[in-house]
């Protein structure tokens, strides 16, 4: 056991008699305190912390809003927010205040009722930190204790805010800002202590998440989710992980970044984490051998005191799918064969719903709640996984298509739960990925370190192919019933962009999706009661509070994310790409209007005649699924960033070195790509860009 992590032991015994003191003094000096009480018990009026309550519900008791009076409801106030990129966070609300996070990790407070800016905060992250990003610049909010607000950074800052005035009270970098570590998280706040994670092991990373000290953000203690190379680990829990792994997965870090999920019992003292893919996710390279690989994909509950170590349930063991366990972790009291059971309910990417203990980890169920191809099932008394011995795709070229794919059947989008009616609504997609390995592949200093050929699973210039893909992509709120194991209703999409939810005890359920639709159903039955144009996308959870008299519904609204940055040929002409992002606020009565939409119009391709030879262009291709996808688009079919077919650069080689090689618009997120490849090579990513355009050109006259 190290010596900082005995330090921290010792002290928990001192730490928890003061912690009583330490509250009310807390509360005498912060106006008003936000503390453990209130973060358990949430009054309704306000919306303390990410999921609502320290058990992330997502259920508010709010009820003046019902089925019968929701066609009532009308916009009260907008607010456009200054970044035209995804917008993923879950506002707080703190007597009347609403406090939020945007993208490029801004921070800003508005006066609930008139929608009037309070403060706004930029940490100014450098714009080169977006290559380290595999999904967007965005930031999916804040914690709150005390007087203070807490929100992490995209280069790995955790910062304090007097909540107040929005004047930086203290900041802290959580990471190793040399390697490719980012934050996009919500912390969460318990005990006076601050708990952050951190994302990054497609770029290749070791994951781990910290506690800090709320009022002073000194680091109490660190966790990590993987073993370091064998003879470096002194804690008990990393030495039994080590006999799992294989090779030198730790010269690539291994994986396993808390990315998202959090979920904290007070009476227990225990918080859950949800842990990450590896890295690489190509197992035959991360772990060549084999071996479960503890502790990816796995749900671990510590000591949120101190730290430590007290139980682990692996979801998919040797994960090699990118099944990550960072989705939303919710904790719940249910009756299960007619006993009262304190768990805990997930719906990770891999496409099992489990209901776990959460006082000891032991599995009570687990069912497919969509489509799955990877695993037969799960053990009955285990919850292991029944493998498809197909799925694992090796180093050989043998490549396989999963379903559910990298995706996954659930992210990050936050579920709900209505203790009423019982149910679980699980924002679901359905979508598969082919997994093709990278033949002898090596891990490089920037970019995805996956062990994937992106090139080789790019959409082809086929029309019918393209159409049957986005036939085959779907998505659908699924009521899930955790007791009964089945699933009660869904609500079907005609796409897989469906956001996170909000149920309340009027009855309804609010979610928003990539048609631009704010929508209301009933908790019931999923019936639609009541739309509204948002005129983008919308991905992230809405919330509900009550300012005086009136209950109010808000959403941050702003198309974003892996979807269309990754995927803009499955988004192309299926709904809104534009990003407009803004916090929209409703009431009863509301009588508020959003400006006009800009029109959206299709500019036709005027790509150059293709000129590279063969080579070159193959060359390109396989650069550009490398380096270019994760930001510009499969098949070089942008969605939310620049579509590169219609740049004007393509006719341009010395402008296109300019901002590729060069990095003219580094501040705008694009580095300069000189350090790592070749002039050369960066010319043939452009005549590859050609190529497609053109194709694509042919396509449209078809």
């Amino acid at each position: 056991m190290r010596l900082d992590r005995k330090l921290h032991m010792m002290l928990a015994g001192t730490l928890a008699l003061a912690l009583p003191l330490a509250a009310c003094t807390m509360a005498a000096s912060a106006d008003p305190g936000i503390g453990a009480q209130q973060l358990m018990a949430g009054d309704g009026a306000n919306w303390l912390s990410y999921g609502r309550t320290y058990d992330e519900q997502r259920h508010s008791p709010l009820n003046q809003i019902t089925a019968e009076n929701v066609g009532q409801l009308g916009l009260a106030w907008s607010a456009d927010m200054d970044t035209a990129r995804g917008q993923e966070a879950t506002p707080l609300v703190i007597d009347g205040k609403i406090y939020l996070t945007t993208a490029w990790s801004k921070a800003k407070a508005y006066d609930a009722l008139t929608g009037k800016v309070l403060w706004e905060f930029d940490p100014k992250v450098p714009g080169e930190t977006a290559v380290k990003a595999c999904c967007d610049v965005v930031n999916r909010g804040m914690a709150a204790w005390g007087d203070k607000l807490y929100f992490g950074t995209l280069d790995g800052r955790l910062i304090a805010l007097d909540r107040n005035t929005g004047k930086q009270v203290w900041s802290t970098v959580t990471v190793d800002q040399s390697k490719p570590y980012t934050i996009t998280g919500a912390p969460r706040a318990m005990g006076g202590l601050i708990v952050i994670g951190n994302g990054g092991a497609e770029m290749g990373v070791r994951g781990y998440v910290t506690a800090y000290d709320a009022e002073t953000g000194k680091q109490v203690w660190r966790f990590y989710t993987v073993p370091d190379m064998p003879g470096k680990n002194d804690e008990e829990y990393l030495k039994k992980a080590e006999a799992t792994w294989k090779g030198e997965w730790w010269k690539l870090g291994g994986g396993g970044t808390v990315w998202d999920a959090m979920a904290y019992d007070p009476e227990l003292d225990l918080l859950y984490i949800g842990v990450g893919n590896g890295s690489p996710w190509n197992q035959a390279y991360r772990s060549p051998g084999g071996g479960d690989n503890l502790y990816l994909s796995s749900i671990v509950a510590i000591k949120a005191k101190t730290g430590e170590y007290v139980w682990h349930y692996q979801e998919t063991p040797g994960e090699t799918w990118d099944f990550t366990a960072t989705q939303h972790i919710m904790l719940a009291d249910l009756q299960i064969d007619g006993k009262p059971r304190k768990v805990l309910m997930q719906a990770p990417k891999n496409g099992f719903f489990y209901v776990l203990d959460r006082t000891n980890g032991k599995f009570i169920s687990g069912n497919a709640y969509a489509p799955v191809n990877w695993a037969k099932g799960l053990d009955p008394v285990t919850g292991r996984p029944i493998e498809n011995p197909e799925a694992r795709y090796d180093v050989t070229g043998k490549p396989f298509v999963s379903t559910p794919g990298a995706a996954g059947a659930h992210s990050w989008h936050p579920m709900a739960y209505d203790p009423t009616e019982g149910l679980v609504y699980i924002p679901a997609q359905f979508a598969a990925y082919p997994y093709f390995p990278e033949m002898n592949w090596k891990p490089q200093a920037v970019g995805f370190n996956t062990g994937i050929d992106s090139a080789a699973g790019a959409m082809p210039a086929i029309r019918e192919a393209r159409e049957a893909a986005k036939a085959a992509t779907t998505g659908a709120v699924v009521a899930w019933d955790p007791v009964a194991k089945k699933e009660r209703w869904r609500i079907p999409f005609a796409g897989p962009w469906n956001g996170g939810l909000l149920s309340t005890a009027g009855g309804l359920l609010f979610q928003g999706n990539a048609t631009g639709t704010f929508a209301a159903y009933s908790s019931k039955d999923g019936r639609q009661l009541w739309s509204f144009p948002a005129q983008t996308g919308v991905v992230a959870a809405p919330i509900t509070f009550k300012v005086g008299n009136d209950q109010y519904v808000a959403v941050l609204a702003g198309w974003g994310g892996v979807w269309p940055l990754a995927t803009g040929v499955l988004a192309d002409k299926s709904g809104p790409v534009r990003n407009i992002s803004r916090l929209l606020v409703f009431k009863l009565g509301g009588k508020g209007k959003l400006p006009a939409a800009p029109p959206f119009e299709e500019r036709p391709l005027n790509p150059p005649a293709i000129v590279g030879t063969a080579a070159t262009i193959a060359q390109g291709n396989h650069l550009y699924g490398k380096y270019c996808t994760v930001c510009h688009g499969d098949a070089a079919i942008g969605g939310l960033l620049p579509d590169l077919r219609h740049s004007a650069m393509n006719t341009d080689p010395a402008a296109w070195q300019t901002v590729v090689h060069d990095g003219a618009l580094a501040d705008n997120g694009m580095i300069g790509w000189g350090k790592y490849m070749t002039k050369e090579q960066i010319e043939s990513i452009r005549h590859y860009v050609i190529k497609r355009a053109n194709e694509d050109k042919a396509l449209e006259s078809r």
